[in-house]
């Protein structure tokens, strides 16, 4: 039975995996309309490159038993990390990955955490710099100040300068795309905090340049007033917080009081998405109404445009050759799902997930 159960979940990968090679063919020819997968998936997007889903199911069956189960379905994170692997299969055989992005909370510490020097994740970020490969960190976090983001990442910034110190890497390329993509720190080793900003006007994209500061303003006025009206109406005990390219609601600290849930954190994002959709600045402006976990904020931009600007800033680094890892591509408010526009992606789900991540990266690259 297992044999047979295996046979046919290959099976199926392999006819997924054959619509999008369809599908791929189609979008190289500019008729991706046309496409089979199209037919059956309307919603579908872009694909950077090909994926090996016949083989990553394999791959992933042998450690997690999927076909072995007898009353357990493939579940959804079966299929999620399926979808992982084929992605880093196909990354690691086309060419060398140029890039690599994280987000913060969630990816590469705990929600609310910093990334302490004893995070395990770091001597995998650091053998990638060794291969040559860049790393961003694309955050909702948004800071003016170096000091605040080694704050939150001081053990990887850290490792980094020591790897330089002991010559085990020369010129290691990290840089920071803070608040979906409105600010950008580079590593610098003689700087204060090992970061430097960089002003915006030398990375922003020139689809960026056309957004005028007064719609700027009148869109974070909009979702200023959408978030209060929520709070009120649903009497949570939260306070407004303005920033120049956000605004947002953290929690107060009543005791009694419980913080926000996940279902008071979304309906804020579903009306706050909605008002702005159907604004004037809304339409002239791109922005990010997402569910930080514990908070709610908008931001101008998004992680479509981190990304790009990352590219962008390292040279020109192509989407086949990024690869963005994050946590939120599901939810309302899910603030990694438009990094989908700009490159290929892995969905983990804790920090965990994303060392495990990365050694299967290595373990594809060397074998």
């Amino acid at each position: 039975m297992e044999t047979g159960a295996h046979r046919r979940y290959a099976e199926i990968m392999h006819d997924v995996e054959e619509l999008i090679n369809d599908h791929i063919e189609h979008q190289t020819c500019g008729t991706q309309g046309r496409s089979k997968l199209k037919h059956l998936v309307p919603s579908v997007g872009v694909f950077f490159t090909p994926l090996l889903l016949e083989e990553a199911f394999k791959f992933q069956d042998d450690r997690r038993k999927i076909s072995s189960r007898r009353f357990v379905p493939p579940s959804f994170n079966d299929i999620r990390l399926t979808l992982n692997s084929a992605q880093l299969m196909s990354l690691t055989r086309n060419g060398p990955i140029e890039l690599v992005t994280f987000d913060g909370d969630v990816t590469l510490y705990d929600d609310g955490e910093s990334l302490t020097n004893e995070n395990p994740v770091i001597p995998r970020i650091l053998k990638l710099l060794r291969q040559g490969t860049h790393i961003g960190i694309v955050t909702a976090a948004g800071y003016t100040d170096a000091i605040k983001y080694y704050g939150r990442l001081h053990g990887l910034l850290d490792a980094v300068a020591q790897a330089i110190t002991d010559k085990e890497v020369a010129d290691p390329k990290v840089i920071i795309l803070g608040g979906e993509s409105n600010y950008l720190f580079e590593f610098d080793f003689h700087a204060e905090s090992f970061l430097k900003y960089v002003p915006r006007k030398t990375w922003m994209l020139d689809e960026m340049r056309s957004w005028q500061e007064e719609d700027i303003q009148s869109l974070l006025d909009l979702a200023e007033g959408a978030l209060r009206e929520c709070v009120g109406s649903m009497q949570l005990s939260a306070q407004i917080l303005r920033k120049d390219r956000a605004v947002g609601i953290i929690p107060v600290p009543i005791p009694g009081k419980p913080k926000f849930n996940r279902e008071q954190l979304e309906e804020i994002v579903l009306v706050t998405q909605q008002i702005l959709d159907l604004s004037t600045p809304g339409k002239k402006v791109p922005f990010c109404a997402f569910n930080g976990g514990n908070d709610v904020f908008v931001d101008i931009g998004d992680k479509s445009y981190g990304v790009l600007s990352c590219q962008r800033y390292l040279g020109g680094i192509e989407g086949s050759k990024t690869l963005h890892v994050g946590d939120q591509f599901l939810s309302a408010g899910a603030n990694d799902f438009k990094a989908r526009l700009a490159c290929t992606t892995a969905w983990i789900a804790s920090p965990a997930e994303t060392v495990a991540l990365l050694d299967e990266l290595h373990f594809h690259r060397e074998n």
